[in-house]
């Protein structure tokens, strides 16, 4: 993989500033002093296209144009636009990963985790048009892009653990999984990237002062691993539980209305969509293949819905509804803050065990929907945090998290449901319920309290 140093022109890929944030305009990058190699400047042509229309739009015409390139050209050096898209993944993770070498070895090794997310954030602020394509556009392009997202994550935890493994075990370094933190932070990071905020830097010290607040001593780690936690039978009854599948309805079905039947094949086009994310996943599916597999006709489906995106949209926003009831209603049943954090956890992870597909649309495929879909997740990371808010109130001694930090804590939750959606066809949310707690409780109560009152009720 080529590494370049590239300069800002006016028809490079990296160019216009907007209140402060740098936005794509092209793809003709030259580096500092000569001509880019060919092969830049069409993974250049994939940051271009990707960044201002999306990934469904950088075909390989497209590209080829961006770039300036001829059509053999893009066929010297990549299989086709996935290939294309994938190398410059690549590339971007590299120059991440870069940064967070340089960062840990000028710090302490007990720092190495909070080094690494402050690198993070510099590269987003400095190049952001390569942050985002890393954090949510290749989010959106299918599970090989999702792969290799996770795999450079993979990269840069190994990179921590190598510099804590350095610690004496009476050194306080934060007991947390560094993936699920740098995979939290990525999701951070995307929702201000794509509202193009400005200073991002000024949300490093808040993320490490919530990264302190989760420091044991490295000889006592206990939540690094993600093991599984017991967490009992979730409360049933409060929630929506599993969604049963919708049977068919005769055309002409004895007191049936038009308007029932038209209810029916709704949802199972919904049924059948969320079905077909799991499977097959947003971009590999089809109208055709919804509407075989909900057996209805073209003309149903669009008397229900406008296109595909509109259809999944549907089932999102059903995701998003029925997730929220069944943590909200298991919430208000704990005598105690911590007590009604755990129910809360308790039923959110029953729900998506019992429900995978809503599980995989709204954690895995809703970044491939669209961006109604991408807002509606970043809007779900500022309401999930209203059940960390009352913390707040439970330890007012103790030096409260910010509000940036609660949205960090949330981010980091869907991190480990993300990976639990993607790890089969069965997730097992609830054997994360330790890990997830200990995330939201440790800010406020203290990570040793945090984990006395997670072991008292797991043994419950």
């Amino acid at each position: 993989m080529y590494q370049s140093r590239y300069r800002t022109h006016s028809s490079c890929s990296i160019s216009v500033n907007y209140g402060g944030v740098v936005r794509s305009e092209g793809a003709r990058v030259l580096t500092r002093g000569r001509k880019s190699t060919q092969r830049e400047r069409l993974m250049a042509g994939v940051l271009a296209i990707v960044d201002r229309e999306g990934y469904a739009s950088a075909n390989v015409s497209r590209i080829i144009t961006e770039a300036g390139v001829s059509r053999p050209t893009f066929y010297e050096y990549f299989a086709d636009k996935d290939d294309c898209f994938l190398a410059t993944l690549s590339d971007v993770h590299k120059r991440l990963i870069a940064r967070v070498r340089r960062a840990i070895d000028a710090r302490p090794p007990e720092l190495a985790l909070q080094a690494s997310l402050g690198a993070i954030v510099e590269f987003a602020s400095a190049e952001p048009v390569r942050a985002l394509f890393l954090t949510s556009r290749a989010m959106g392009a299918g599970p090989m892009a999702l792969d290799a997202r996770d795999d450079g994550i993979r990269q840069i935890e190994q990179i921590i653990d190598e510099a804590h493994a350095l610690v004496s075990p009476t050194t306080p370094i934060p007991d947390v999984s560094p993936r699920i933190l740098v995979g939290g932070v990525y999701r951070l990071l995307a929702s201000r990237l794509r509202r193009g905020e400005p200073s991002l830097m000024r949300v490093i010290d808040d993320l490490s002062t919530w990264v302190a607040s989760y420091a044991r001593p490295a000889g006592r780690q206990r939540w690094q691993s993600l093991e599984s936690t017991p967490a009992g039978s979730p409360p049933r009854g409060l929630g929506p539980g599993p969604l049963p599948a919708p049977s068919s309805l005769p055309a002409r079905a004895r007191g049936s209305s038009a308007e029932h039947l038209a209810a029916n094949r709704r949802q199972r086009i919904l049924y059948a969509a969320a079905q077909l994310a799991e499977t097959k996943g947003y971009n590999a599916t089809t109208i055709a293949d919804v509407t075989r597999l909900a057996g209805v006709d073209g003309r149903a489906f669009y008397a229900a819905f406008a296109d595909k995106q509109d259809a999944f949209m549907a089932v999102h926003e059903l995701g998003v509804q029925q997730v929220m009831s069944a943590t909200a209603a298991a919430f208000f049943t704990g005598a105690s803050w911590p007590e009604r954090m755990w129910a809360a956890g308790r039923a959110l992870a029953g729900f998506l065990d019992d429900n995978p597909m809503i599980a995989h649309v709204g954690f895995v495929e809703a970044y491939a929907v669209g961006p109604g879909a991408v807002q509606r997740v970043e809007d779900s990371h500022v309401t999930f945090t209203i059940f960390l808010q009352e913390g707040y109130h439970h330890q007012p001694t103790r030096t409260p998290p910010s509000r940036l930090a609660l949205e960090a804590t949330i981010t980091s939750i869907f991190e480990i449901v993300y990976l639990q959606a993607r790890g089969g066809r069965q997730p097992r949310v609830s054997a994360m319920l330790g890990p997830m707690a200990f995330l939201a409780l440790a800010p406020f109560m203290g990570a040793e309290a945090a984990t006395r009152f997670i072991d008292r009720q797991a043994r419950a």
